[in-house]
């Protein structure tokens, strides 16, 4: 229960894909707040009693769930739906926090590399929110936010919830977590908006294409700024984001070249093998490791013909 809220978005209210042309489940008027029950991405096709052979047998038409729409009174195209994130709570799966991050084939930066179906199961406590084990020694630690965040695009018909868009959606922004103030354009009258993906941690990439995934109830407060005209989204953090991440120090990683896509392969390959190498880990085990906290950055991308990426894992994962 959400006791400042003024509406509730149940479990069963959720959708797959964009489409302008969805009953809202909720209209609301400016300035409503809004308690989502958010599924997992894979909309409960794995849990905590899952195996490798679930993930092989996924249903990808049942993916990235996001619940809503939500019809904001007023809200007109060349508007923007600001979003004030409230705080998010994980649902629990027997009694504890629940998690799952998988190697899907054919998915994820990496794919030609990692051909093979891999699942890393979470269990972690929900109140303390303290990092989550990995294998015998890994610490990860957590940070919610909502994966795909979104309105309504003004094109018609059914539109995959895979990749982002303008509007918003399946953006992967690690730091649009509590206490962070987003700003989506418009298309559509009353906005149409939905959440859902959520994650309890996500390095910034989500380089295996899985992050801790984990069903979560989010709490949203939705405003209008009028004829706002905004091209894309924006958003406002209400301090330093990787103070969950930077106690230790990190483990960097390169990649150089002329193309960004490459080199940033490149740094997140050579994360892996140093992780294999000093931690003896499995590969795969290491490159689910790495999506769930490290981070890609553009560290030069002015010195032509080569670019630099490079890619931070953080030390205090192991440390």
């Amino acid at each position: 229960m959400c006791k400042n809220c003024d509406y509730t978005i149940h479990g069963a209210q959720y959708h797959f894909g964009w489409d302008n042309a969805l009953e809202p489940a909720q209209r609301v008027d400016p300035g409503a707040t809004i308690l989502f029950h958010c599924q997992d991405s894979s909309a409960g096709q794995l849990g905590p009693e899952s195996t490798v052979a679930d993930v092989v047998a996924l249903d990808f038409g049942k993916i990235n769930p996001v619940s809503g729409p939500i019809y904001v009174e007023g809200a007109q195209p060349g508007d923007a739906l600001k979003i004030t994130i409230d705080s998010f709570k994980p649902q629990r799966r027997n009694g504890a926090g629940f998690g799952w991050t998988a190697n899907i084939p054919g998915f994820g930066l990496l794919a030609d590399q990692f051909t093979e179906a891999a699942l890393q199961v979470w269990k972690y406590d929900p109140d303390s929110m303290a990092p989550a084990l990995y294998g015998r020694d890994g610490r990860v630690p957590l940070k919610p936010f909502a994966g795909t965040i979104g309105n309504a695009p003004a094109e018609p018909g059914l539109h995959s919830i895979v990749p982002p868009r303008r509007v918003g959606g399946n953006m992967d922004i690690r730091d649009l977590a509590a206490g962070t103030t987003l700003y989506l354009p418009v298309e559509v009258a009353g906005a149409l908006f939905s959440v859902g993906d959520t994650h309890a941690a996500q390095g910034d990439g989500e380089v295996c294409g899985t992050a801790i995934e984990s069903p979560m109830d989010v709490v949203l407060t939705l405003d209008l700024v009028k004829d706002a005209k905004l091209k894309f989204p924006r958003f406002t953090t209400p301090g330093p984001v990787t103070t969950h991440l930077d106690a230790k120090g990190y483990e960097v990683t390169t990649g150089i070249g002329p193309d960004l896509m490459s080199a940033a392969r490149d740094a997140v390959s050579g994360m892996i093998d140093h992780l294999c190498a000093v931690r003896q880990m499995n590969a795969v085990d290491a490159y689910m490791l790495v999506s769930t906290c490290g981070d890609l950055r553009i560290s030069e991308i002015v010195d032509q013909p080569n670019w630099v990426v490079s890619f931070y894992f953080p030390r205090c994962v192991f440390e």
